[in-house]
């Protein structure tokens, strides 16, 4: 068992002891601007009050500031009582917790956003209008008094939004500051805006008040800070009256993952480490620490006094919990996937999580058997126990099979293959994607310690099913046979027959279907073995010794080198990938450009055999001389059973891939298997 004794060592700040080393990052959730909102966002936070501090999404000072036109501000003390509905919840429950001030300056979605200098961001279509120096004092007012009533409203503290490239990291890089005034031009103009910021913040609020001032580290983005500027912004913030400084890791608009599933865990930690030689404040790390384990390598290695887990708090609200006590294989462990958090965000909805479809829902999905429960916190209506058959051991069918044993119906689980996992277990060979196994073991242990009935190697029949109450379908896909000649050839497989390993291609690989399946697929392919932590920076130019501004350098190509030739193909017209996440889709697509893969669309395929892909692209025919042709040409359901359940008047209900192929969506299945357990 790993010791987790640095996470869980208090820290006192003299007007205010945190109880663990655990503080749940800031992230957006699109609750505060719901009619209902407060009370979804009180309980959305006490649920996750045992991390040792909380940091809210982020609250603009000003309509300015505001992500976009519908986006919270905190601007009077009407809006003030808004607030103390959550901070009441928290500190209810014993919880800390801190209100980010957040101003997006050039990053800001509307017509009215401002800057340091009239600069547009290349990923917003608005350009900011350049604050006038009077602008600029008004601005720093205006975070003083949004910090004011964020203690009227009952916060512990506040974090400065300074990171990231949001406006106050717009002032202090020369990337986006090219004014000639007070406020810009020589390094210590450029960094008066924060300091101020902070100052006066001290000066408003008292002594007895946290102020954590998020610093961005590095940029990674040209003409961005230089780390001896870094060094001493954080002294200047500290003089300033900051009690924390928390990590930030790249702008928005840098070309460098840094939260996605195939950054390293903690990779980014190193940075931080070599700040807290220079300063005195507490540190906090970021960036990819999902598991505990992870957090406490960083502590014990004394990188950080604190770190962040944001996400993995979203997945799971009693990590912290299940941490202290030990019991780290309860866990809902934080994949990185993006698909429902940020993705989410970023299309203007409410945030919640792939492998926890409660997070942000928690009044509405009341799940069973969580710590508020057994507390008694919440009592729900009485359950009849029913006989539950759940048959498939995919993501939805576990999903299914642990809710309703953990709401305490008899349930048992069939699943044809000898381990469960289905089509997660194929993803979790993917490189970058090896944290979908943690999902696998999340479930499986929660439906083995509710004594679930599970059947491996056992394919169900209806009569099997017969004596059920209720039979919850989630029997998942198979992969799509397209018509095309030549597919019984010892040349062609599947997808699945790929990750698996059941099959080896070779050196020259003609990938039929360019959705997420393909992506995976072209990924796993031309991954080199035996990458380490230091390929990731190399790939990506992140430049570790910190020689450039903003920590950039060329991209190594010898760190992309692919061991194949890839062809990735799609049938109909637009650019491949179009389909892949909002966040993550550019990463993907960036990967298999720098190891050669070539894209190509609309794409007519007319045979396979042994010379290859034969195909016709833009009016001409092709051979593709491909050693292997894997497809990925979508998914077909499974629901053999569906009919003759039905026929046999057994209830049953059909869920994840079963129900509905496209597009393989784990946070559909999940959810939707949730759900289907929930209404029994």
């Amino acid at each position: 068992m790993t010791k987790l004794t640095h996470l869980f060592q208090p820290y006192e700040f003299g007007f205010l002891t945190l109880p663990n080393r655990i503080v749940m990052g800031s992230m957006h959730t699109g609750l505060g601007e719901r009619a209902d909102g407060d009370s979804r966002m009180a309980t959305f936070y006490a649920r996750r009050a045992s991390a040792g501090l909380i940091i809210t999404g982020g609250i603009a000072p000003n309509l300015e500031g505001r992500v976009n036109e519908g986006a919270a501000t905190l601007e009077t003390g009407e809006h003030a009582k808004h607030h103390a509905v959550v901070t009441r919840a928290v500190h209810d429950v014993g919880g800390r917790i801190v209100m980010q001030i957040l101003h997006t300056g050039r990053y800001a979605y509307h017509k009215k956003c401002v800057g340091a200098s009239a600069l547009q961001a290349p990923i917003n279509a608005y350009k900011p209008t350049p604050l006038s120096a009077a602008d600029v004092e008004r601005t720093i007012d205006d975070f003083v008094r949004c910090a004011r009533l964020a203690r009227e409203a009952g916060y512990d503290g506040v974090e400065i939004m300074g990171s990231e490239g949001y406006l106050i990291n717009q002032f202090i890089a020369p990337r986006t500051n090219v004014r000639e005034d007070d406020w810009g031009g020589s390094f210590e103009a450029r960094i008066r805006f924060p300091l101020e910021i902070v100052r006066r913040t001290r000066a408003a609020v008292g002594a007895d008040f946290l102020i954590v001032f998020r610093i961005s580290l590095m940029d990674l983005v040209e003409n961005g800070s230089t780390w001896d500027e870094v060094v001493a912004l954080a002294k200047a913030v500290q003089s300033a009256g900051a009690d924390v400084l928390n990590s930030g890791i790249g702008w928005h608009e840098a070309r460098v993952p840094t939260i996605a599933a195939m950054v390293p865990h903690g990779a980014y930690a190193f940075i931080t480490g070599r700040l807290k030689k220079e300063v005195t404040l507490p540190l906090i790390a970021v960036n990819r620490i999902n598991l505990p384990e992870v957090g406490e390598r960083i502590l014990a290695a004394g990188e950080a006094d604190f770190v962040s887990m944001a996400r993995p708090l979203l997945a799971d609200p009693e990590l912290a919990l299940k941490a202290k006590r030990g019991d780290l294989a309860s866990i809902n462990t934080c994949i990185g996937c993006n698909q429902a958090c940020l993705d989410h965000i970023f299309e203007n909805k409410e945030a919640t999580c792939l492998v926890n479809p409660a997070a942000c829902r928690e009044e509405e999905w009341e799940l069973p058997g969580g710590t508020h429960e057994r507390l008694g916190a919440t009592q729900g209506a009485k359950r009849t126990v029913r006989k539950v058959a759940v048959v498939g051991g995919g993501p939805a069918g576990l999903a299914a099979a642990a809710t309703a044993a953990d709401a305490g119906h008899q349930v048992t689980l069939f699943e044809a293959a000898d381990k469960l996992g289905g089509q997660f277990l194929l993803a979790a060979a993917v490189p970058g994607k090896e944290d979908y196994k943690e999902t696998v073991r999340y479930f499986s242990e929660r439906i083995s310690r509710a004594k679930a009935d599970i059947r491996l190697g056992t394919t169900a029949g209806v009569d099997d099913l017969a004596h059920f109450d209720t039979v919850i379908l989630a029997t998942g896909v198979t992969p799509r046979v397209p018509p095309l000649e030549g597919l019984d050839g010892a040349n062609v497989c599947f997808y699945d027959e790929i990750l698996s390993g059941a099959k080896t291609a070779g050196a020259r690989v003609a990938i039929v279907g360019a959705g997420g399946i393909g992506f995976d697929v072209a990924e796993f392919l031309t991954h080199p073995e035996n990458e380490t932590e230091e390929s990731y920076f190399e790939k990506w130019g992140v430049d570790k010794t910190y020689a450039a501004r903003g920590a950039v350098k060329a991209p190594s190509k010898e760190a992309w080198r692919s061991p194949r030739q890839v062809w990735l193909l799609q049938r109909k017209p637009g650019k491949p990938g179009e389909t892949l996440g909002k966040t993550t889709g550019w990463i993907h697509k960036a990967s298999l450009k720098n190891r050669g893969v070539e894209m190509l669309s609309g794409v007519g395929y007319e045979k396979v055999d042994a010379q290859g892909l034969h195909i016709q692209h833009k009016g001409e025919k092709l051979l593709l001389p491909a050693d292997t042709i894997v497809v990925c040409a979508g998914q077909e359901s499974v629901r053999d059973l569906l009919e003759p359940l039905k026929a046999r008047g057994i209830d049953v209900c059909i869920v994840g891939g079963a129900h509905e192929a496209g597009e393989l969506d784990a946070k559909r299945a999940i959810a939707q298997g949730v759900r289907a357990a929930l209404d029994l």
